[in-house]
C-alpha cells in the first residue's frame, strides 16, 4: 500500500541544517520514500529552494525555503523491536565502540546494512534507534557497504552531524580499512588515482567503473602481509566514492576476495571453504575531530572472528596456491 503526503510542505532551513546537501535534507523529511523517487522529484524540479531549481548536491542555507511536493511513497511498517532477532540487538551492543551525549561509533558486522530499505527491513541504524529510545536523533554521518564490517561513525544531534559532514567534505577524517585481495599487488604501486563513475546499465542494477569524465577518487594501498594466494593490504582513503576500494583494487588486477559484484567467481568459490564468506574489507580505523571536545578521536575496530580467521588460515602453508 502507499501513502501519499497530503499537500506541498515548504520548509525553511534552520542553522543546525545549514551546510546540509538537498538530497540528506529531503531524505530527513520523506523517510519511507525510496531514493531513487528522492532523486527522481529534484531532477525534475518539483523540489525547490527558494522558488528555484536545485541539484542534489545542492548545499542548504540558513534560511531558505524548500518546496516539498506531495509524493505517494509506501506505508512504513514501523520497525520495533520484536522486529529484529534479539541476538542480533545484542551483537550490536556489544559492539559500541564509543559512546558519549554526542555521538557513537560502532563496529558494523558484515551482512548487515546501514539502514533499512531496497527489500531490507531494516539495518544497523534502526537497531541503534531502539537500543537508544531516549537519544532524540540519532544519524548515519557516512555509511559504508552491507558486506563490509568496521568502524560506522552516528551522530546524536543535528550541530554533530553537520560538524562531522563537514569534516568530510574538508578530507579531514582519517578513514583507514583492511583488505584482502586476489593475487599480489603490484610493486611500488601506493597511490591509485583514478576518477569513478557511477553508471545505470540498461539491463538494470547499477555499478561503479573507472571513466575520464567521473568523480576524482584517491586511494592509497600499502601491502601489510603475503598470503597463500592472495595480500593483506591496508588502505586509505584520500576521497570516499561508492564502492572506491573494490573498484581501484580492480584497476591494479586484484580485486578483493569475497567480491560478488566485482570479483572473480571461481576465485571467490577457492576461498569460500577456507572461511571467507564473505567480503575481504574491514573498516579498522577512523579518526576525527570530535564536534564538542576539539580533541582528536581514532577509534579502532577490533577484526571480526571469520575475518582474523582467514587472515591465520591463508598465513600457513599448504592451503590456496
Amino acid at each position: 500500500m502507499t501513502a501519499q503526503s497530503p499537500k506541498v510542505q515548504f520548509v525553511t532551513v534552520t542553522e543546525e541544517d545549514e551546510g546540509q546537501r538537498v538530497d540528506n535534507f529531503l531524505m530527513r523529511f520523506l523517510r519511507k520514500a525510496p531514493k531513487t523517487l528522492v532523486y527522481r522529484i529534484i531532477r525534475k524540479g518539483e523540489v525547490r529552494v527558494n522558488k528555484g531549481r536545485v541539484k542534489a548536491q545542492t548545499r542548504l542555507v540558513s534560511g531558505d525555503v524548500v518546496r516539498i511536493p506531495p509524493v505517494s511513497v509506501p506505508e512504513a511498517k514501523t520497525v520495533v523491536e520484536g522486529d529484529i532477532p534479539r541476538s542480533q540487538m545484542q551483537r550490536i551492543e556489544d559492539n559500541i565502540l564509543y559512546e558519549d551525549k554526542d555521538l557513537m561509533v560502532v563496529n558494523k558486522p558484515s551482512g548487515v546494512a546501514v539502514h533499512g530499505g531496497s527489500g531490507v527491513n531494516w539495518g544497523l541504524i534502526e537497531v541503534v534507534r531502539l537500543l537508544r529510545p531516549l537519544a532524540k536523533r540519532l544519524e548515519l554521518v557516512h555509511r559504508i557497504d552491507r558486506d563490509t564490517s568496521g568502524c560506522l561513525l552516528i551522530a546524536k544531534k543535528a550541530s554533530v552531524l553537520k560538524d562531522l559532514q563537514q569534516q568530510i567534505r574538508d578530507n579531514k577524517l582519517d578513514k583507514r580499512y583492511l583488505a584482502i585481495v586476489e593475487g599480489r599487488w603490484p610493486k611500488r604501486k601506493h597511490k591509485v588515482d583514478l576518477p569513478l563513475r557511477k553508471d545505470r546499465p540498461k539491463e538494470g542494477g547499477w555499478h561503479v567503473v573507472v571513466a575520464a569524465d567521473g568523480k576524482p577518487s584517491v586511494s592509497f594501498f600499502t601491502v601489510e602481509r603475503h598470503l597463500r594466494g592472495c595480500d593483506l593490504v591496508s588502505v586509505k582513503l584520500e576521497t570516499g566514492r561508492t564502492h572506491q576500494i573494490r573498484v581501484h583494487a580492480l584497476s591494479q588486477g586484484c580485486a578483493l576476495i569475497g567480491d560478488d559484484k566485482y570479483g572473480d567467481r571461481d576465485v571467490n568459490k577457492r576461498f569460500r571453504p577456507l572461511g571467507l564468506k564473505r567480503l575481504g574489507l574491514h573498516a579498522q580505523f577512523l579518526g576525527f575531530t570530535h564536534p564538542v571536545t576539539k580533541q582528536w578521536m581514532c577509534i579502532e575496530a577490533p577484526l571480526w572472528p571469520d575475518f582474523k580467521k582467514i587472515i591465520e588460515t591463508l598465513a600457513l602453508p599448504g592451503n590456496v596456491e
